[in-house]
């Protein structure tokens, strides 16, 4: 490929590119939340008193108005610690997304308030939580959002490009072959399996070094054996690299890495299982769902 061509689509993924991993769409606004005042607040504890990675305080999300209204959330409270492996479970509609889009600040709660490294998400305005996203939170979405147009590793780097930072090639190098990509760094996504293209997005939530991995259905667009290898890289991240991460998942073999699971139910955390077998959390899910 001719250099100025090469040069000419770098640059419209970079125009893009902020929307797809710094700046995640939105969830739509069905009511209007009211603007609450910004106030000091105490930095959110877990419950080995230290700063809890995320957090939560009494979190609601009310969509419409009147007779219509739909509470997502009714007031949801949790605590993520640094280190730590939490799943999300619980039936469709139980406001398992909500709570991830509030907690990675993509959304805002009715009421109530969510925290990131004991920071308070609503005293900052539009560009504080671009921000503080960019330096602090990594992304795992269901379908990938990687560029097309980019190689593995340059998918990778991408947001530190965006920042301005220089990458670090022996971080990179790092990262990449933890993921298992060392030999597909030069291949672009349609080169890639699907299981290997999730791969490269959760190398690209890595890169940074983020407080939170938030990570939405890593496994939603996955076959079996596939899904399962990534739910194994997400444990070996805790592990390697001590990473804390929050995941929201259908898949009950979550059980087998995750250190906690939370089951939300009508817009509650209803239930809270440690380690379990993924019969047990099937169980669980079929018995709201019945």
């Amino acid at each position: 490929m001719p250099t100025r061509l090469r040069r000419r689509l770098e640059s419209a993924a970079l125009a893009v590119a902020d929307a797809v991993i710094a700046e995640p769409p939105r969830v739509a606004e069905r009511s209007r939340v009211a603007e609450r005042p910004r106030v000091a607040e105490p930095p959110r504890v877990s419950t080995d008193g230290h700063v809890a990675a995320v957090s939560a305080d009494g979190v609601t999300r009310r969509y419409g108005d009147g007779e219509t209204a739909v509470d997502a959330l009714r007031g949801v409270s949790l605590s993520v610690a640094r280190g730590e492996l939490v799943a999300v479970m619980g039936p469709s509609g139980s406001g398992k997304s909500t709570l991830l889009h509030i907690l990675a600040g993509l959304d805002k709660p009715t009421s109530g308030e969510a925290y990131i490294g004991g920071r308070a998400l609503s005293g900052l305005d539009d560009q504080g939580l671009t921000l503080l996203r960019r330096r602090k939170v990594g992304f795992v979405f269901q379908f990938f959002n990687l560029l097309p147009m980019l190689s593995a590793e340059q998918n990778v780097v991408l947001p530190l490009r965006l920042a301005g930072e220089e990458p670090d090639p022996g971080w990179v190098d790092e990262v990449i072959a933890s993921v298992g990509l060392a030999d597909r760094r030069h291949h672009r996504p349609a080169e890639l399996s699907g299981g290997q293209q999730q791969r490269v997005a959760l190398a690209r939530a890595l890169i940074t070094r983020p407080s939170i991995l938030f990570a939405d259905e890593p496994t939603g667009n996955l076959d079996s054996k596939a899904g399962h290898e990534i739910l194994e890289l997400l444990r070996s991240c805790v592990a390697s690299y001590g990473q804390t991460i929050l995941t929201v998942t259908h898949e009950p073999r979550v059980s087998t890495v995750a250190d906690r699971i939370l089951i939300l139910a009508d817009g509650l955390i209803v239930r809270e299982l440690g380690h379990v077998s993924s019969s047990e959390v099937r169980s669980a899910i079929e018995a709201l769902e019945g």
